[in-house]
């Protein structure tokens, strides 16, 4: 299980520095993402891609919870019709996966398109031209890495998510 730190630094520089200890501290390169403004040179760092700058997760939990219902309620409409004289078990749950299997691929598209509403409390920071370095740091580093942070950077911890989704 990991836990995402975040830490807005106030230039490039100072992110590169905490990048350099970070893969030092043997944090994979693969577990840090940097987010900047829009324009920002991060050459050299691990920039943050499109599961981390988009809500396309969010989107694809949502889709399928909705669509899932939405395809067992069409499956129970289908087999109360007399006319259909389907077996009543298969059709419902064949709706029920095709509906969550839309629901999830037509939200995941959608979610790309919207910046992800976890890092919106960042956004003012990042467009002042600070660095957000996000850190997924297995449960039992989370204080090492916060004390190697904040003992040698001019970082602002800005606090951990609780859990996030394995594979990413």
């Amino acid at each position: 299980m990991r836990r995402r730190l975040y830490f807005l630094l106030p230039n490039v520089s100072s992110a590169r520095r905490l990048v350099d200890e970070l893969l030092l501290a043997r944090i994979d390169q693969n577990h840090i993402h940097v987010l900047a403004r829009e324009g920002t040179d991060l050459h050299g760092l691990p920039e943050a891609n499109l599961l981390q700058k988009s809500d396309v997760l969010h989107g694809m939990e949502v889709g399928l919870i909705v669509g899932g219902g939405t395809g067992v309620v069409s499956g129970l409409i289908t087999t109360v019709i007399p006319a259909t004289q389907l077996g009543s078990g298969g059709v419902i749950l064949a709706c029920a996966l095709a509906g969550a299997l839309i629901g999830a691929w037509a939200s995941a598209m959608i979610g790309t398109d919207v910046r992800n509403s976890r890092l919106k409390s960042f956004e003012p920071a990042i467009d002042d031209g600070q660095i957000l370095v996000m850190v997924d740091a297995a449960k039992e580093r989370v204080e090492e890495i916060e004390t190697l942070v904040s003992s040698r950077h001019p970082a602002r911890a800005e606090g951990t998510e609780p859990t996030i989704p394995a594979f990413p």
